[in-house]
């Protein structure tokens, strides 16, 4: 009597908490993974190996608890999902793979991804950092004058009985608070603005408000759009060459679009692809949607879904607009130079106006 095979026991065991890695280690994960593997190392070798070169605690933990759900059964995917160390767009390639046979092909391609889009991001930041750098620094500079030398220039004045200006009263007068009262307000005005810029950039449930309002900015709404278009051509296109069905790619691209218009754009074309309506009607059907794709993009997908080469279409689409947000990003800090400049000489302006006129008509007073 033949013996019947047994299917291998997956031992299920807590989910662990997911681990925050950086974007470098999971780039450096992927990539190295691939080749381990390229190379008929065994997985569990291979893991061995990343754990023993990782920097971080938290991605050695990570790896060796990846190990351990494969010994007790898991899949690599399932494993790696437990673990919490890549991104959905990641995580989806790793099945794909498993059930295709092109593991290592696809852990390459999220490796590729995961460097796009730390790329797409740093354009953003890239962007922001100088302006943010600069007024910064402009407010500290304000700050200290107004809490250091204002209060000394009011005993002066009022010794001296000098009539101020209004301008020189009110500055002056901001003086005199800050120093009875600065260690108090200016650390409780750090903690409100941090608090707001927290809910308005980085809290996963209000950050889409920020972003919103940075569309709304000159300039600065530009090159989100750009980035959006080039990360939308490069990793829906990725994804589909990949093998990925197109509403599942739609799905994963809406989870890794910070903007809440662009997200709800793609979980639209999802569902209308869902329904059975191609690309192109998909794209007349809500207009006011379609219109965050430029024209000539629309265009492009809808002769790459007629033709077939819709992925083919979509990269293009990447590097095309890849390359748009890198001159953006050049025109958007060459702009910023003059209009801080300007800024700031307004703030010297203010400070000398207030400070300057008093001097002088003090020294008009002593003349005559």
């Amino acid at each position: 009597m033949a013996q019947q095979q047994i299917a291998p026991k997956v031992i299920k065991t807590p989910k662990p908490r997911p681990v925050r890695v950086s974007y470098k280690e999971r780039e450096y994960f992927a990539e190295n993974l691939g080749l381990l593997l390229k190379s008929a190392v065994p997985v569990g070798e291979a893991l061995a190996s990343l754990g023993e070169a990782a920097h971080s605690k938290p991605m050695r933990r990570a790896l060796k608890q990846i190990n351990n759900d494969i010994e007790v059964g898991y899949s690599l995917a399932d494993a790696i999902e437990r673990a919490g160390i890549v991104s959905g767009q990641t995580l989806a390639l790793l099945r794909l793979g498993e059930s295709s046979g092109r593991l290592v092909e696809n852990l390459q391609l999220a490796a590729v991804q995961e460097e796009k889009r730390h790329v797409f991001q740093a354009k953003i930041r890239s962007a922001l950092l100088y302006p943010s750098f600069v007024l910064g620094i402009t407010l500290v500079v304000g700050l200290g004058v107004a809490w250091f030398l204002l209060p000394r220039l009011n005993q002066t004045f009022s010794q001296l009985h000098v009539k101020l200006p209004l301008i020189s009263r009110i500055m002056i007068d901001a003086g005199v608070f800050l120093k009875g009262h600065g260690r108090v307000v200016v650390p409780l005005v750090a903690l409100v603005l941090g608090v707001f810029a927290y809910i308005l950039f980085a809290a996963p449930a209000t950050k889409w408000i920020g972003r919103r309002m940075m569309f709304a900015v000159p300039g600065i709404g530009r090159l989100l759009r750009e980035v959006e278009v080039a990360q939308l051509g490069y990793l829906l296109g990725t994804l589909l060459d990949a093998g990925l069905p197109i509403t599942e790619a739609l799905n994963l691209l809406a989870s890794a679009t910070g903007s809440r218009q662009y997200e709800r754009l793609y979980m639209y074309l999802r569902a209308s692809l869902d329904n059975g309506y191609s690309m192109r009607d998909s794209l007349l059907r809500d207009k006011k949607k379609a219109k965050l794709l430029p024209y000539s993009v629309q265009q492009m997908i809808i002769a790459g879904e007629r033709s077939g080469a819709l992925s083919d279409v979509l990269k293009t689409v990447g590097r095309t607009y890849e390359s748009k947000s890198d001159i953006t990003t050049e025109n958007l800090e060459t702009i910023m130079e003059p209009i801080l400049l300007l800024i700031v000489a307004s703030g010297v302006l203010l400070v000398a106006i207030a400070v300057l006129v008093p001097i002088y008509s003090l020294l008009g007073g002593l003349n005559q």
